[in-house]
């Protein structure tokens, strides 16, 4: 169990535990630009970012901040930060073009060069399989929602574990399975864009398997002492009164937004609930024997990716719902308070609640924070910098939380920044910034925020400052 350093406390700061993991994340997608290059297809956001009004402004990645060209740029930039750690992700129709068959080694050298290149800097490659970039061609054939995507998936993780596991010792097969699942095929505001509530309750069992079976081919490819872990966007549900109704809405978005994967995964076995909630949509047929043994393999860590908490009430949403069988039962009530340019709302006792919950459903699993950060609207100012007082302060409440956290007896192992660059915002297109370092798209001139000097301060500290403490 991960313990609170017992050096004294500074004045003004909280020090971390010796040996935490201090990273920053991004996405292949969303950063890396080459979509056709050196043998590179198609996947299912190239698709959906050149389908005209499914992104915002007719944006796409197909530049991106074009990192596949300006690596050793970036990577130059993460160890000026001093991280200990960067969670990068593969594109896998880079790799594996058709999703299929043998892999793309000028797709593979790309990793490899990435891998060496964090190595020499001192950083510690995280590499995570799937970050939501599924081949075209494995989506015309059916995608998520099919079984066989599954295991071409764990056939792809054995040949990435192959050509990069003398480089690589930290592994996640998926991240963020509920927005693959429920954004990509239910409410369809991420690609694929199908609207499907049943076929999104497939596509997340799916999800689950390849999970599993990615599980068993990286322990059957990797050295022993590799890390394999699983990431997921658990959400801090609260219902916005204590009423029957309420706590019932805030049970059913539970079951569909976290039980979903951490029943199957930590417990193998389906939420009953869950099932009962979604008996009009599916039988759940398509769970075969021996599924929920695979998906429950044992892994060595568990990411968690958190933004904002979600506060449900009885009622109806107007919008369109991620939530199959939620409709009619949900309402999703707006609080007051601060707000990120993503409109979300800020609030690090989520973090702080996701933590300690998971200390008491997982005991013995290390967790990750792998995704923390927020959208703010940056600009460069005449000088040359980038003052974003509002993001430094959002950090400062949410590593406050981890610490806090940590003291409470969750085992804390790390935290990763989201995100190191500016970069393409899904559905958004290039109009939200969540990086620490500013990225000019027009001319892809980098310049780091005053964020990106405060967390460099915290990581060479190991300790995170008080409310007084400025960026000068």
């Amino acid at each position: 169990m991960t313990t609170v350093d017992p050096r004294p406390r500074t004045p003004a700061g909280l020090r971390f535990p010796r040996g935490f993991r201090w990273g920053t994340a991004t996405a292949a997608y969303q950063i890396e630009g080459a979509a056709t290059e050196d043998g590179r297809t198609p996947s299912i956001w190239d698709t959906f970012s050149h389908t005209p009004g499914r992104v915002s402004g007719g944006d796409t990645g197909d530049v991106a901040t074009d990192h596949y060209h300006r690596m050793r740029e970036d990577v130059a930039l993460m160890k000026r930060l001093g991280v200990s750690d960067y969670r990068f992700s593969v594109a896998w129709p880079r790799v594996q073009p058709t999703g299929r068959g043998p892999a793309v080694q000028k797709g593979l050298d790309f990793y490899r060069r990435l891998a060496d290149a964090l190595l020499e800097a001192g950083i510690r490659p995280v590499a995570t399989l799937y970050h939501w970039d599924l081949p075209q061609e494995l989506e015309d054939a059916g995608g998520w929602p099919r079984r066989e995507t599954a295991e071409h998936f764990a056939a792809y993780a054995s040949l990435t574990a192959q050509a990069l596991g003398d480089r690589v010792a930290t592994w996640t097969t998926l991240n963020e399975p509920w927005c693959a699942a429920f954004l990509g095929y239910s409410s369809g505001e991420h690609a694929p864009g199908r609207t499907s509530p049943a076929a999104a309750l497939r596509a997340a069992h799916h999800l689950n398997l390849a999970h599993g079976l990615g599980v068993g081919a990286l322990r059957a490819a990797l050295p022993a002492p590799a890390e394999v872990s699983l990431t997921l966007n658990l959400h801090a549900v609260r219902p916005l009164t204590d009423s029957a109704a309420d706590r019932d809405a805030a049970r059913r978005i539970d079951a569909l937004g976290n039980r979903i994967f951490l029943d199957p995964v930590f417990h193998g076995r389906l939420p009953e609930d869950l099932v009962r909630d979604t008996a009009p949509l599916t039988d759940w047929s398509f769970v075969r024997d021996g599924d929920l043994r695979t998906v429950s393999a044992p892994i060595d860590s568990l990411g968690v990716n958190y933004y904002a908490p979600t506060v449900v009430a009885a009622g109806s949403s107007a919008r369109p719902s991620p939530w199959p069988a939620a409709e009619g039962h949900v309402r999703f009530p707006r609080l007051p308070g601060p707000r990120t340019a993503m409109d979300w709302p800020v609030d690090a006792d989520g973090l702080h609640g996701l933590l300690t919950g998971l200390r008491d459903e997982l005991p013995g699993v290390p967790l990750l924070v792998t995704e923390n950060g927020a959208a703010y609207e940056d600009h460069v100012d005449p000088r040359g910098r980038v003052r974003d007082t509002e993001r430094i302060a959002y950090l400062r409440t949410h590593l406050a939380a981890v610490h806090r956290a940590i003291a409470d007896g969750a085992d804390v192992r790390g935290y990763f920044l989201w995100s190191l660059l500016d970069n393409f915002e899904w559905a958004h297109g290039y109009s939200k910034r969540f990086g620490i370092v500013h990225v000019d798209f027009a001319t892809q001139r980098r310049t780091p925020k005053d964020s990106a000097r405060w967390y460099a301060e915290v990581v060479a500290r190991g300790e995170l400052p008080g409310e007084a403490a400025a960026v000068q």
